[in-house]
């Protein structure tokens, strides 16, 4: 496996990191620490989860079941940069959501005491909260950093203005503010590449691509449905057919060269000089060793380019809608 920096910070990680968010809804707990134990096997050391994972508001399932295995020792917790996320609904009283001073120190404390741990490497706000101040955000997580909480925090969902405005308010602080933004983006949503991107290198920000699959379109749709080992109604079919002549010149170009479709997905993500490393989220451990390959591969420039004539994306940018 190899190790990156995330973003201007010190802090090493895998370049894969492990998304949880299919532990409980989608995978049995006893699957997740499988899949865990594999990913640590591997050398991936980096692990994303939320509070609201789990999708039962205010139990927060998913990091119960991370927090279980890292019960188990053996250097588990140790060996894992573990990064979690706040913002959603915990309960339905008001004061339990989005990112006031008293919801930051509460959902602290909450996903601590179900991750089993005592500091969390990475706190990431899962979403802008375009209600509270971002002087209030800081000093909230100034006061957990100085109580040794958490040590470094991310953004997710982020756009690049929020991005130099988080930043410039702990300029004023004399805080380390944001080191990494957590986006959508993938061959198929590019649109963070227009601003967001060069945002997040100007300001040093490590990029963790969620969705690198956009869904599982790029995990090879087309075939699967030619070879009736898989059903799509629904979204799912419209959002295929919508991009049918798309996916079916990609899933083309992958035969070609040998690589499965989300292999050569996720390989694209690693080639992008911004990403630290896109987010796989598997259900079963196979899916987890699939998603392997792709440190293992290199896409040359030929592959790039007809990768790139597939699915357009936004090279020029920022400066691009300007002359």
């Amino acid at each position: 496996m190899d190790y990156t920096h995330l973003g201007r910070s010190g802090l090493s990680v895998s370049r894969l990191c492990l998304g949880t968010m299919n532990f409980g809804p989608e995978t049995d707990e006893p699957t997740s620490h499988a899949i865990m134990d594999a990913a640590l096997d591997a050398g991936l050391n980096f692990f994303d989860t939320a509070n609201v994972y789990g999708w039962k508001q205010g139990e927060g399932l998913t990091e119960q079941i991370i927090g279980r295995w890292f019960a188990q020792g053996g250097g588990r917790r140790d060996k894992v940069v573990i990064a979690t996320k706040l913002y959603g609904s915990m309960s339905d009283w008001p004061n339990d959501t989005f990112l006031s001073a008293r919801n930051i120190r509460r959902a602290c404390e909450g996903s601590l005491r179900r991750l089993q741990t005592d500091h969390i490497d990475l706190y990431q706000m899962h979403h802008v909260d375009r209600s509270t101040p971002f002087d209030e955000i800081w000093e909230a997580m100034e006061v957990l950093r100085a109580q040794g909480k958490i040590i470094y925090v991310g953004s997710s969902n982020f756009a690049g203005w929020h991005i130099a405005k988080a930043q410039a308010a702990a300029a004023e602080r004399h805080f380390m503010g944001l080191v990494s933004e957590q986006s959508i983006y993938n061959l198929m949503a590019r649109k963070v590449e227009m601003e967001l991107l060069p945002a997040a290198a100007d300001y040093g920000l490590g990029v963790i691509p969620w969705s690198p699959l956009h869904g599982g379109l790029l995990g090879g749709v087309v075939r699967k449905q030619r070879e009736g080992s898989r059903r799509y109604q629904g979204r799912a079919e419209a959002d295929i057919e919508a991009a049918r002549p798309q996916l079916e010149q990609y899933e083309d170009l992958c035969d070609k060269i040998g690589e499965e479709p989300a292999t050569v997905g996720l390989a694209w993500l690693l080639n992008r000089r911004e990403v630290t490393a896109p987010i796989v989220g598997p259900r079963t451990p196979d899916q987890f060793e699939g998603a392997l390959r792709a440190v293992e591969i290199t896409l040359d420039d030929v592959v790039l380019t007809q990768l790139n004539e597939i699915f357009p994306g936004h090279r020029k940018s920022p400066e691009g809608y300007a002359w």
